[in-house]
C-alpha cells in the first residue's frame, strides 16, 4: 500500500510534526495549523495539521480547495504580525455569534462544512554565538541557554568564520584581547546581528581601526557598539541582562532574520473577489478565470463560475451572496 502524501488527506500528523522538527532545526519560520473543529461534510479532520512556510508552501493538509487559499495567506500573516490566529470557516450562515479573538472568514464550500484552525507561526531558535572568557561572556551563554537558544562560547583566539552562518547572533565580548581580529572574521560570515561589547568610546576607536584596515563603511555600519539596552549603571555581569534584554527585543520585533534575496522573493499573489459568494481567491489560472464584458472574474469553485456563466448580470448588481 503507498504511504499518502504530505498533501493527501489522511497523511499522518507525526509527519507534520517530524518536518516541523526539520525546518526548525534549518532556522526556518513557519506557521503550524491544526484543525480544532469542525462541522461535518468537511475533509478535514479533527486534529488535521499543516505547516505553511513564509513563502506560501503548503505541507499536510486541512482541507479541500476553498480552505487552503484562505489558510496560506492567513498563515503568512500570522508570520508577519508573528501572532497566533484562530479561524473559523465556513458559510456566513454558519457564524452565528463569533468569539472575540476568533477571526470569521466566509468561504463557498459545496460541501456546506466549517472547520476552526488554529494557526501558530514557529519561529526559528536563535543561534548565538558568545566570543570572549569573561564572566559577563559566561553570564550571557548561561542566561540564553536558559531560553532554550541554540549557544556556542568561543574563546576570541579560537573563533573563526567557521563559527558563524548567516543566521547567527554573534557577540564579541573580547574586552580589548583582539576585538578587530574578531570583529574581521565576524563579518566576513556575514551573521544576522554583530555587536561589540565596549563603551561607546572604545568602540569608535575599534571601528577606526578597521577602517584603517581597509574595511568598507558599509561593513563597519553593521557593527553594533555600544550593544545591549541602556539600563544605567550596571555591573560587568549585568551587562550580560542588558545585552540579552536587546536580542530579545530585536527577536520580537522580526529583526533577527535573515533578509532572503530579492529574486528569491515570491512575488505577491494577485487577489480577486468570486462574484458569485464574496470569497477571496487568486486571481490566476487555477480559480477558473471567465471574462466577461472586458473584465476577467474568478471563482472559487466550478458551481460558482457556472452559476455567473448562466447569468452575470444577476451577481453584477446584487454583489456578492456568501
Amino acid at each position: 500500500m503507498n504511504e499518502p502524501s504530505l498533501n493527501e488527506p489522511g497523511s499522518d500528523g507525526w509527519s507534520i510534526v517530524e518536518r516541523s522538527v526539520e525546518l526548525a532545526r534549518r532556522g526556518e519560520e513557519f506557521a503550524l495549523a491544526t484543525v480544532v473543529w469542525r462541522q461535518g461534510p468537511s475533509s478535514g479532520q479533527h486534529g488535521s495539521r499543516a505547516i505553511v512556510t513564509a513563502s506560501g508552501e503548503l505541507h499536510g493538509w486541512i482541507g479541500g480547495a476553498c480552505a487552503e487559499p484562505v489558510l496560506i495567506r492567513e498563515a503568512q500573516r500570522a508570520l508577519a504580525d508573528r501572532e497566533p490566529r484562530l479561524l473559523l470557516l465556513g458559510t456566513a450562515e454558519q457564524f452565528g455569534h463569533v468569539p472575540q479573538g476568533m477571526t470569521a472568514i466566509a468561504i463557498s464550500c459545496q460541501s456546506d462544512g466549517a472547520l476552526q484552525i488554529y494557526i501558530e507561526p514557529v519561529l526559528s531558535t536563535p543561534h548565538l554565538v558568545v566570543v570572549g572568557r569573561s564572566p559577563m561572556a559566561h553570564t550571557l551563554a548561561q542566561l540564553a541557554g536558559a531560553l532554550d537558544w541554540l549557544v556556542d562560547l568561543v574563546d576570541g583566539a579560537d573563533f573563526s568564520v567557521n563559527d558563524i552562518d548567516a543566521r547567527a547572533i554573534v557577540v564579541v565580548a573580547t574586552q580589548g584581547h583582539g576585538d578587530e581580529e574578531v570583529i574581521e572574521q565576524a563579518l566576513a560570515g556575514n551573521p544576522v546581528y554583530l555587536g561589540l561589547v565596549a563603551s561607546r568610546r572604545r568602540g569608535e576607536a575599534v571601528l577606526a581601526l578597521l577602517a584603517d584596515r581597509g574595511l568598507s563603511q558599509e561593513m563597519l555600519d553593521k557593527v553594533r557598539v555600544p550593544v545591549g539596552l541602556d539600563l544605567g549603571h550596571t555591573t560587568h555581569r549585568e551587562v550580560a541582562v542588558a545585552v540579552l534584554a536587546e536580542l530579545v527585543k530585536l527577536r520580537a520585533a522580526g529583526s533577527l532574520v535573515v533578509d532572503r534575496p530579492a529574486d528569491q522573493v515570491p512575488a505577491a499573489a494577485a487577489e480577486a473577489i468570486d462574484p458569485v459568494c464574496g470569497m477571496t481567491v487568486a486571481a490566476d489560472r487555477e480559480h477558473r478565470p471567465f471574462e466577461h464584458a472586458g473584465t476577467t472574474y474568478y471563482f472559487c469553485c466550478s458551481g460558482c463560475r457556472a452559476a455567473f456563466e448562466k447569468d452575470p448580470a444577476a451577481y453584477l448588481t446584487q454583489g456578492a451572496t456568501c
